[in-house]
Parts: structure tokens; C-alpha cells; sequence
């Protein structure tokens, strides 16, 4: 029998330049910014009866700690930016903690330079969703929460 949906709380991490989207090369990223990705999760979340946290950092260590301490959080929603691409320590990090995670991205890391399409994240994630925009972020939460419901 699935889980009552309103006990699951999703820490939601933002990585490095994601608090410059809208202004950031918005032929890639688009123009929409964080506070309305927050506010487009918020508004899912709740849809959901879920509860999300959301941070964003530009610093590794910052993400590697709220990992660390997200004891209280059932899942991960995390748009790791370019660390996606560098760093085994977030990695490490989402492997030793046992959350389900699931990796988003707004643009499709696939179609952009060589260096992109490899992620550390995706080994240690339950799936990944990149591509969409915004909407990479609701549909990683929709995943998240029907992958919580039914484990």
C-alpha cells in the first residue's frame, strides 16, 4: 500500500550560477529565474502534499553539508550545475546518505559540449530528468514523490 504523501519532505538543491537564471544565457537556460522555479516547485508541492526545502549554493562544500544533514528529508531533487560534471565529492556524498535522488537539468546536457555529458550525480540517482526547462524541475519532483509513494 503506497505511503500517506503528506509525511515526505524533498530537500531541493540548487547548484552553482543557478541563482542567475534569467539573466544567464537565457538561449540555454531560459528566462525564467530561480525564485519562479522555487515558486513553480512550491505551487507542485503542495499539489503533491509534499514538503519541499530548497537551497541554492554556489559553494560545493555547502551542498556536500545539506546532503550530509538532510537526515529529515525523505528524497533529493538536486540540479547539481556544472558540479554534475566535476564533482565525486557531491556524488560520494548522495551515495552515503541512501536518499533517493533524482538529478535534473534545464537544458539537455546531452545536446551541449562533450564535457557536459557525463554526470557524476546519475550512478547514485534514481533517474534523471534534463531538458525541459523549468519543467525538468516539476517532473523530477513528480518522479521523486510517485518513486516514495510506492517503495
Amino acid at each position: 500500500m503506497p505511503k500517506p504523501l503528506e509525511l515526505f519532505s524533498i530537500l531541493v538543491l540548487h547548484g552553482p550560477n543557478l541563482n542567475l537564471l534569467g539573466k544567464r544565457e537565457p538561449g540555454i537556460y531560459g528566462v525564467v529565474t530561480l525564485d519562479e522555479i522555487n515558486c513553480l516547485l512550491m505551487s507542485e508541492a503542495s499539489k503533491l502534499q509534499v514538503q519541499i526545502l530548497p537551497l541554492q549554493s554556489n559553494h560545493e562544500g555547502v551542498l556536500i553539508d545539506a546532503i550530509h544533514n538532510a537526515t529529515e528529508h525523505h528524497g533529493i531533487l538536486i540540479n547539481a550545475g556544472a558540479y554534475t560534471h566535476t564533482s565525486v565529492a557531491i556524488r560520494d556524498a548522495i551515495s552515503a546518505m541512501k536518499k533517493p535522488t533524482v538529478e535534473v537539468h534545464l537544458s539537455n546536457i546531452y545536446q551541449r559540449e562533450a564535457f557536459r555529458h557525463h554526470s557524476y550525480i546519475a550512478s547514485v540517482a534514481i533517474g534523471q530528468i534534463s531538458g525541459f526547462g523549468a519543467e525538468s524541475y516539476r517532473l523530477g519532483l513528480q518522479a521523486l514523490v510517485h518513486h516514495l509513494a510506492t517503495n
